[in-house]
């Protein structure tokens, strides 16, 4: 099996197994109890799109390479068998995966990326029980959520929905066939279905989303952090692994990412981006009453695997694509000249690049997906654009702002959670570039520290099964000692350019507030030029 480039610790005492179950690849990373890397295994995992905004994945196939990710680790690690502490279990978040009464696949699962309940999603917000369901949820409503899609299922695959005794989670289906056992985590349940304050399902929530017949479709609820059932034989036979070892379901992917990353620290302060495709902007919020809802109901409150703690998060659908995006556009012209260079000879030299320009002399909207933007506002017509074009500006001016593009949309997603945070803790293949992280530094006007914990979803699981089975006190201590010593040195923001952003912030505001207009004539446009096609 591949492994990640990840440095890894020698070692003979117990191991805890983290498995990061995501939508391209299955990865399981073994840990020394203080968080120390000891190997990595992946296995590759498909998923299939399709007409109508269709994105789905074998549900049996996902479980096999989750198996065969776990056998691959006893080769891995000497005498796995005997010092195997506990297994922690996260995945990609939303979807529906459903299964039968039998624990079977009732078809294939909608992932996050399936967009077919898109327009049920916006009759929902829409509607005049929205706003109940988001003081209860804390959490904006869109396509990509099990709320829709179990909507979408109903109008047009019924028997789908007849045929299903459970709807879960990815991780979810994986703690199913690792345990025998139907659950899902705090997490996932209430920003679908919940009251975040509470931790439990919402009749208010179901009413709103009119899936009140579906509530028995939904698992109960297990922390991880208290709670963990053994491996089964028939999960023992398919990983190799011995029967009975405690298995601990983790919080959702991004919560588990961001406790791996830092999000965690006695500074309630501190923020945590993870800028890779899309970007996730996160701060945490210790007591209920201290959540800033969004007026304009959007982003997530999601139950953090502390007491009495959550994390706000707003996410800009699309982050490093945009830096694809200007990458290939120029090695399109090049190639035009018979010059052949990929991205990533481009990438390297960006940096060097980007210090040759000057900052903020164009404005530029990061909205390059197709699916539009929903953090921190949702517009599926919502696309890309340069503002203050002139004569003057060269390729380097473009790509700079795109970089910059992607400051201002950290910004503009903390800027709806309430304070700006005091420090950030970035992740993700974007944080490689020092330049970007200076960006960031003088948009928020704070600090920036990059995480070198390698894959902090499996490391943020098993960090949750290092305080369930008393490897650790609690998480502060655990954090202490997993994410801390991994943490780098703050990279304080540049005087200069924090002036320069603070002045032209606001027009990158404004002028995504007068957009809408215009993507809905082209979106208009669009769709007359297909009509006639």
């Amino acid at each position: 099996m591949p492994a990640a480039e990840i440095a890894v610790a020698e070692t003979s005492g117990p191991i805890l197994i983290g498995v990061d179950a995501g939508t391209s690849v299955i990865k399981a990373v073994a840990f020394t109890p203080d968080g120390l890397p000891v190997a990595v295994t992946s296995v590759p995992n498909c998923w299939q799109k399709s007409a109508g905004g269709a994105a789905e994945q074998d549900l049996a196939a996902t479980w096999a390479a989750t198996a065969r990710t776990l056998r691959a680790m006893a080769d891995r690690v000497p005498d796995l068998s005997r010092r195997l502490a506990g297994i922690a279990v996260t995945g990609q978040g939303d979807g529906t995966w459903l299964v039968d009464a039998a624990g079977e696949p009732v078809g294939p699962a909608m992932l996050w990326l399936d967009a077919r309940a898109g327009r049920i999603a916006g009759e929902l917000r829409r509607g005049p029980a929205d706003a109940a369901r988001f003081a209860a949820t804390g959490t904006g409503l869109a396509a990509c959520q099990q709320g829709p899609q179990l909507a979408w299922l109903g109008r047009h695959q019924p028997e789908r929905l007849a045929a299903a005794a459970t709807a879960f989670h990815c991780k979810d289906w994986l703690y199913l066939r690792l345990t025998g056992r139907r659950a899902t985590d705090p997490s996932e349940a209430t920003l679908s279905f919940g009251d975040f304050r509470t931790r439990a399902y919402s009749a208010t929530v179901l009413d709103a989303l009119g899936l009140a017949p579906q509530r028995r479709l939904l698992p109960g609820i297990v922390d991880g952090t208290i709670e963990h059932a053994g491996l089964s034989a028939d999960a023992a036979r398919a990983t190799g692994l011995p029967a009975g070892t405690p298995v601990v379901l983790g919080y959702i992917d991004i919560v588990c990412s961001a406790l791996g990353a830092g999000l965690y620290d006695p500074d309630e302060g501190v923020g945590t981006s993870i800028v890779g495709s899309t970007g996730m902007h996160m701060r945490r919020v210790d007591g209920a009453d201290r959540v800033a809802l969004s007026s304009d109901r959007t982003g997530y409150t999601i139950a953090f695997p502390v007491p009495g703690t959550y994390a706000q998060m707003q996410s800009n659908l699309a982050a490093t694509l945009n830096i694809d995006w200007v990458l290939d556009l120029i090695g399109g012209v090049l190639a035009a000249e018979g010059i052949r260079r990929d991205r990533a000879d481009l990438l390297a030299g960006i940096d060097r690049l980007l210090e040759t320009t000057a900052p903020g002399t164009l404005l530029f909207h990061p909205y390059i997906a197709d699916g539009g933007e929903r953090g921190p506002f949702v517009d599926v017509g919502a696309s890309a654009a340069f503002f203050g074009l002139s004569v003057r500006h060269g390729h380097a001016d473009l790509v700079r702002a795109v970089f910059e593009g992607l400051a201002f949309a950290a910004r503009d997603c903390y800027a709806a959670m309430g304070p700006l945070p005091r420090e950030v803790r970035m992740s993700g293949g974007a944080a490689r570039s020092r330049v970007l992280r200076g960006m960031l530094a003088a948009a928020l006007d704070a600090p920036v520290r990059v995480s070198t914990r390698a894959e902090a979803g499996a490391a943020g699981a098993a960090m949750i099964a290092a305080v369930c089975l008393g490897i650790h006190r609690d998480m502060e201590e655990c954090a202490a000692r997993w994410v801390r010593p991994h943490l780098g040195p703050p990279l304080a923001p540049d005087a200069g350019l924090v002036a320069a952003y603070r002045r032209l912030f606001p027009a990158y505001q404004e002028a995504r507030r007068a957009m809408p207009p215009v993507w809905r004539r082209l979106a208009t446009a669009e769709a007359e030029r297909g009509g006639h096609a």
